[in-house]
């Protein structure tokens, strides 16, 4: 081969390792999905692609950014893609790969010591306060912050969470390995993924807690500088599966202005006395409506955000702030119908309350993992 072709075909593959894998969001040449390069002497580019699965639902995603990509190289007229599938021991080592060389069984990367994910989860006394709108609607905004975000819809028996992002993906499987799908820039998983059509889940709690567990360890998150868990409403057997997989997870409590919803509430936060997890904030929803001559009517009473906020105070010992108030805004609605944010959409007073709430709990968490703490040896 001539210098000139070498050089070529380098730049190609050069030109290839700046295409990620959609789902994986690595590049592909990392991932060794690429299995060949051909250039004939016009400038016809074929690019050999190997995918985890034969099936795979982003196909078309792929070979327009591999097109686009090599068809940006000098001397390259026209690219071709040809799509293969890995073998057994390819997905093989493109999971030890993902997973750091690591082939004993899957652990849950966020309670690990090392864990820079800020977990959070969005709990509830009860249902109906627009809690699975709010972890929604603040996942949305965290990532377009450019954080990296997840979410774990763990309300198994009222899974929402893909409508209100607006996908319909199923995840694709690398061996045991489940990549999530994404929609809006947040990596999602959920039962309702796995089920035929809106088909109710009827499980007891054991079931339950291996969800969880399978939706934290055998998922590829990747590295997530936030995740959320839309837990369902009360404390039962999710919210209990929560703190022993994920003991480092803090709360956020949601609520209404209702006096009876905040009493409920109530009892949701206080259940970070047994497990010893951190209350980051309540969030008030619902709280009022603006009207059309500027005065707003608090439909469902006022103070309930304030009155759980100062008890959980009391009962936790250290401060409970109220994170923000959430106007009720028609387009939180809509938006959840048809999959999008309303923390995306400038026009909504109750998106600009959650980004403002969003920029709250933008923070990631830092590893003392090889940091120096200034201690020193006792000199006894």
């Amino acid at each position: 081969m001539s210098a000139p072709a070498i050089q070529l075909k380098d730049a190609i593959r050069a030109a290839l390792a700046t295409v990620n894998d959609p789902e994986i969001r690595r590049p592909i040449t990392d991932l060794g999905m690429v299995r060949d390069v051909t250039v004939t002497g016009d400038g016809l580019v074929t690019v050999g692609i190997d995918l985890t699965i034969a099936g795979c639902p982003l196909k078309d995603k792929l070979t327009s950014d591999v097109t686009a990509a090599v068809s940006a190289v000098a001397g390259v007229t026209a690219v071709k893609v040809e799509f293969g599938v890995m073998t057994d021991t390819q997905r093989k080592e493109l999971q030890s790969s993902l997973r750091g060389g690591a082939t004993a069984e899957p652990v849950i990367p966020f309670a690990q010591p090392n864990s820079r994910t800020r977990v959070y989860a969005i709990a509830s006394g009860k249902g109906g306060v627009g809690k699975s709108s709010v972890t929604v609607n603040l996942a949305a905004a965290l990532a377009a912050k450019g954080l990296a975000v997840g979410i774990v819809d763990a309300d198994i028996y009222g899974h929402s969470v893909p409508r209100m992002l607006g996908t319909d993906a199923r995840p694709t499987q690398v061996e045991d390995m489940i990549m999530p799908p994404q929609a809006h820039g947040v990596k999602v998983i959920s039962i309702g993924m796995f089920t035929q059509g809106n088909a109710a889940v009827v499980w007891r709690g054991p079931m339950l807690h291996r969800a969880l567990q399978q939706f934290l360890a055998d998922v590829y998150w990747g590295d997530l500088d936030v995740l959320l868990l839309d837990l369902p409403p009360g404390t039962g057997d999710i919210a209990i599966s929560v703190a022993q997989l994920l003991p480092n997870a803090e709360i956020v409590v949601v609520t209404t202005p209702q006096a009876a919803a905040a009493e409920v509430a109530e009892r949701a936060g206080a259940i970070a006395l047994q497990t010893h997890q951190r209350i980051v904030g309540v969030i008030e929803n619902m709280s009022w409506l603006d009207l059309p001559d500027g005065s707003r009517m608090e439909l469902f009473g006022s103070g309930g955000g304030q009155q759980v906020s100062d008890a959980l105070t009391q009962i936790i010992g250290a401060p409970v702030p109220v994170l923000g108030q959430i106007p009720i805004d028609t387009l939180v609605r809509s938006g959840g119908d048809i999959g999008e944010p309303v923390t995306l959409n400038p026009n909504s007073v109750a998106g600009a309350a959650l980004r403002k709430v969003a920029d709250k709990l933008a923070v990631r968490r830092e590893s003392l993992v090889g940091k120096p703490l200034g201690l020193s040896p006792s000199s006894r």
